[in-house]
């Protein structure tokens, strides 16, 4: 299992029913968190490390902040996109100064293949990151939204002076909180949630199987 903690100035994690008013989730769901891991290790399928626990939580409580957003639709297909109807203000909740945690487990893929725990020791350590091939800028959410800096866990009390106070997303049968492990981005019966809460945990590594599961929906048809 592997603990990392990261800094981003600001983040957004849209829930899937908000329209007019783009609320955030109080933390980075499985899905996105998995996401941006793909991402810091160059891998472009997302299929390929289905079987992975990961979650998040905060080392201190973010700021909550409220912007007014130019945001386009398609309503007119004549009038391109931007233009006339296919433009609308709306309001996005932003979480603000985020120092958050991630844990990674990888004990339940696909052991024949390189992991992802394993690609990402090889990312966060100098003599061999060299060999990761990436691209572009590594986001948490949308893609403007940057991660500035990560460190291991065994890190983190740089950041905080209450490292008990940390908090996590677990699983929980009687939680309160519903997040996505994965998205279907074309219509969203392929959308699959976990139910768990974000407790007070510490920095101490948590039981592997209340980490979420990042498991694909089957295909259609089968």
């Amino acid at each position: 299992m592997l603990g990392l903690c990261l800094s981003i100035p600001i983040a957004s994690f849209r829930r899937g029913a908000a329209r007019e008013f783009w609320e955030t989730y109080p933390t980075a769901p499985p899905a996105t968190v998995y996401g941006s891991l793909l991402a810091l290790v160059g891998e472009v399928d997302r299929f390929r490390h289905v079987g992975v626990r990961c979650t998040s939580g905060h080392l201190n409580p973010p700021n909550r902040s409220r912007i007014l957003r130019r945001l386009w639709r398609v309503k007119d297909k004549n009038v391109g996109l931007g233009n006339g109807e296919n433009v609308r203000p709306d309001f996005q909740q932003l979480l603000v100064n985020l120092q958050m945690i991630v844990w990674v487990d990888s004990e339940d893929e696909n052991q024949e293949l390189e992991t992802l725990e394993d690609r990402l020791h090889k990312v966060l350590d100098p003599k061999t990151r060299s060999e990761v091939t990436r691209f572009g800028g590594w986001s948490l959410g949308e893609s403007t939204h940057l991660i500035d800096e990560v460190l291991p866990i065994e890190r983190a009390k740089e950041w905080t002076d209450s490292p008990d106070a940390a908090t996590l997303f677990l699983v929980e049968s009687t939680g309160n909180l519903s997040l996505p492990i994965w998205v279907d981005h074309i219509g969203s019966s392929g959308t699959r949630n976990a139910l768990g809460r974000i407790l007070p945990y510490g920095l101490n590594a948590p039981s592997r199987d209340r980490l979420p599961q990042i498991v694909a929906p089957a295909a259609k048809g089968e």
